[in-house]
């Protein structure tokens, strides 16, 4: 319970402490952020694993005195390191500038009014109130009022802990339940976290992509394994230097082996991520973005999202001998006047429409969504004690309930029990108007192929007229009557659910195979939209929300889902062509290098080859992130096996056409060397080619790249046009042999275009 008449004392005498040079004394309530450091994030990426083996074959390389192959080798270390450093300097940058974007917000008394400030200018000596939901900004000494806080964030252990008024609460943890006013001790780096709070989770668990990836490493780390024993066993055999073979199975391994793929994925989110920053849609975890692209149901809170969330009461319904005017100026006691919800907001307006003054409480206790209802205390003659909320809960109390309400036609809107002495004396009946968006904004994601359903605490009635407003379809069914047969394709919404049921609600549907969306802004909607594989927090959504899910709409309605949609679009069509690029082109290397030398007894591609192929293949997935793509009306699926047929189609084709250029460079007499050029070659341009022809479903001469892409590729022609011509770095052939090499390439893919699976 609250002691008003003790907190205003607290609030005033703490207020006055505060003179004009706090704020400058302190400074913002935030910690200076780590800064990226360059150099080291360079030399870090040059002491890890795929940088060993590099670098035990350049040591190799040199110690057999091949000066010309160890320039390569430390030029293939020096590009991995630095564009490793580039793509976690971009992700850093994203992710710091949506970190500064989402700020917490408090209530404080300033200028004995309260209001709402950024926590960020929070200083010592300040008083704020304090309410479930909520993230403490700062570290606090509680004045008054009683706390359920979550300190798993400073203790490592997820179980709550009760303060009373007197104890200390720090910075970072979680209110669960409660209600109090507290003063600031400590804020910025002095706090005992070291931090404000952050909702752009860095470390976000991996999504269904990142799952795939890890799928495709293990399978290409298996193929490599695999075809280095039999190289090194046929060597044995023939009686080959396995050192001079020791940098050439280094190079194939870092060629084949997409060792930082994860990270370049989580680069590609983050320009996304961006994106939607701009857009006022704020990422808090990646994997949001990835299983935007799957998403084929949502479901979406009524209040506040579908509605307005501005209800007003319409009417009020008088069971007892009181005049109106005093059942609401004791109603509005049992209101949390410092941090009003909608519907307190709803109460309070309702009596300053009337001029009928707000009722101070002697105690109050805010509400608990337990119980259903908060509650106030008027001292008078005798206690009044005043119960507010919803009258599913309520009614209960009073066995007379049901004979008082038998006329009331509850589908007319919301009802807000008033009990006084836990007597029913009164309902308020509040009502909320769809916005003005929602219809359209419902429209549009029902043609992504997204069945939309709403999820509100109305009854039946009430919920079905707001379904027909906004063009939901289907049925709308009370929580209590879902069986395991219930088709979720056939519901229009689902009534009478309670913020508890949110979380069975979601697991339900992920059961039945679906990819799930979750809109909320409660406290207790935190674990269904942790558990949602899109779970977005709405504008109004307390702290505790904003943490849980993976997407934050700084804009109220639906219309940036819309936005969010397309950007997982995007992401999945980038991500596609690079996956299948790499699937194909690493088995067309593996496997032209593994026959060639078991065919022709040599190794058929130089060192310094491979070394060229490997960055200039990886210089334009830099840029895939910046591809046109076009956004299908369909959820997408990550599938393991599909992508293995289209990649597999694909390299059969490429590797059978190499196989026939090394046999016919052979018959032709070319040397090694040559050979190796040739090869070279043949394994860029095709390799480009298979970009084009796999970033679109259509045929690759229809639909141009972005520039940046297209500037990539032409600039990897160009450079292997003139190594193979100058003879710099690899062995120089005639024009004759590149430009038939050029010519079988674009005929092969034009034939592989007509051929391979399609994607979707």
């Amino acid at each position: 319970m609250v002691n008003h008449a003790s907190t205003h004392r607290y609030a005033n005498r703490t207020h006055n402490d505060r003179g004009p040079g706090t704020f400058k004394k302190y400074g913002r309530n935030v910690v200076p952020q780590q800064q990226f450091n360059f150099a080291h994030a360079i030399l870090t990426r040059l002491w890890e694993p795929s940088a060993w083996i590099l670098e035990a074959a350049l040591l190799v390389e040199i110690l057999l005195g091949k000066t010309l192959q160890a320039g390569f080798i430390v030029l293939m270390l020096l590009f991995a390191a630095v564009t490793g450093a580039i793509q976690a300097w971009r992700a850093d940058k994203v992710l710091k500038t949506l970190t500064n974007k989402l700020t917490l917000t408090v209530a404080v008394k300033r200028n004995n009014q309260w209001q709402h400030i950024s926590a960020t200018q929070i200083v010592p000596n300040d008083v704020i109130s304090l309410n479930n939901g909520e993230l403490l900004p700062a570290d606090v000494q509680l004045l008054d009022g009683t706390l359920e806080v979550d300190e798993s964030s400073i203790s490592g252990e997820s179980r709550t802990i009760r303060h009373q008024a007197g104890d200390i609460v720090y910075a970072g943890t979680e209110i669960k339940s409660g209600h109090g006013l507290a003063v600031i001790i400590s804020t910025g780096k002095n706090s005992r976290s070291g931090k404000t709070i952050s909702l752009i989770n860095q470390s976000a668990a991996p999504g269904q992509l990142q799952k795939l990836l890890s799928k495709i490493i293990d399978y290409l780390a298996i193929l490599d394994t695999v075809l280095v024993i039999i190289l090194v066993l046929t060597a044995l055999i023939r009686g080959t230097n396995l050192i001079t073979m020791l940098p050439f199975l280094a190079m194939l391994f870092i060629a084949t082996i997409p060792i930082a793929m994860p990270s370049s994925f989580a680069v590609a989110n983050s320009v996304e991520a961006k994106q939607l920053g701009q857009a006022h849609i704020l990422v808090s975890d990646l994997s949001g973005i990835q299983a935007a692209a799957n998403l084929n149901l949502l479901l979406i809170d009524k209040t506040g999202t579908i509605t307005t969330n501005q209800p007003k009461v319409v009417a009020l319904h008088n069971f007892s001998k009181y005049s109106d005017q005093a059942l609401i100026r004791w109603a509005t006691s049992a209101t949390n006047q410092q941090n009003t919800s909608v519907i307190d907001a709803a109460i309070l307006n309702y009596a300053r429409q009337q001029a009928i003054p707000v009722q101070a409480p002697a105690h109050f206790e805010s509400f608990n969504s337990q119980r259903g209802y908060s509650e106030g205390t008027i001292m008078a003659n005798r206690p009044i004690n005043v119960k507010l909320g919803a009258y599913q809960r309520l009614y209960q109390l009073d066995h007379n309930a049901p004979k008082l309400t038998n006329q009331i036609d509850f589908g007319s809107g919301r009802t807000v029990a008033l009990l006084i002495n836990d007597q029913l004396v009164g309902l308020f009946i509040v009502k909320d108007q769809p916005r003005s968006d929602s219809l359209q904004a419902l429209q549009n994601i029902t043609k992504r192929g997204v069945k939309v359903i709403m999820l509100t605490g109305d009854n039946q009635k009430t919920a079905t007229s707001v379904a027909k407003q906004v063009g939901l379809t289907g049925n709308v069914t009370p929580f209590n009557t879902l069986t395991a047969n219930t088709d979720p394709q056939q519901l229009a919404g689902i009534t009478e659910v309670v913020p508890e049921n949110k979380l069975a609600i979601v697991q339900r549907f992920q059961k039945m195979g679906y990819v799930v969306g979750m809109t909320g802004d409660g406290v207790n909607d935190a674990p269904a939209l942790k558990q949602a594989d899109v779970g977005i927090a709405v504008q109004n959504a307390v702290d505790l929300a904003k943490r849980s899910a993976k997407l934050v709409l700084l804009t109220p309605g639906l219309t940036p889902i819309i936005q969010i949609l397309d950007s997982g679009h995007r992401v999945y069509q980038r991500m596609m062509t690079w996956t299948i690029t790499k699937l194909s082109r690493t088995a067309e290397l593996t496997m032209l290098l593994t026959f060639g030398f078991l065919i022709w007894r040599s190794i058929p591609l130089s060192l310094n080859a491979m070394i060229l192929v490997a960055i200039l293949n990886d210089c334009v997935t830099l840029v895939l992130g910046t591809d046109r793509t076009n956004i299908t009306h369909h959820p997408e699926h990550w599938n393991l096996r599909r992508l293995s047929k289209v990649a597999g189609v694909l390299a059969i084709g490429w590797t059978t056409l190499g196989m026939g250029v090394l046999y016919e460079t052979t018959r032709l007499g070319l040397t090694p060397g040559q050979i190796s050029t040739v090869l070279y070659c043949y394994l860029i341009f095709s390799a480009m080619l298979t970009i084009l022809m796999t970033r679109s479903t259509k045929p690759f001469w229809r639909q141009r790249p972005s520039v940046p892409v297209a500037v990539a590729i032409t600039i990897n022609c160009l450079i292997t046009v003139s190594l193979s011509l100058t003879g710099l770095g690899i062995d120089k052939i005639d024009l004759s042999y590149l430009l038939a090499t050029l010519i079988i390439v674009l005929v092969m893919g034009g034939l592989l275009t007509i051929i391979q699976p399609h994607q979707d």
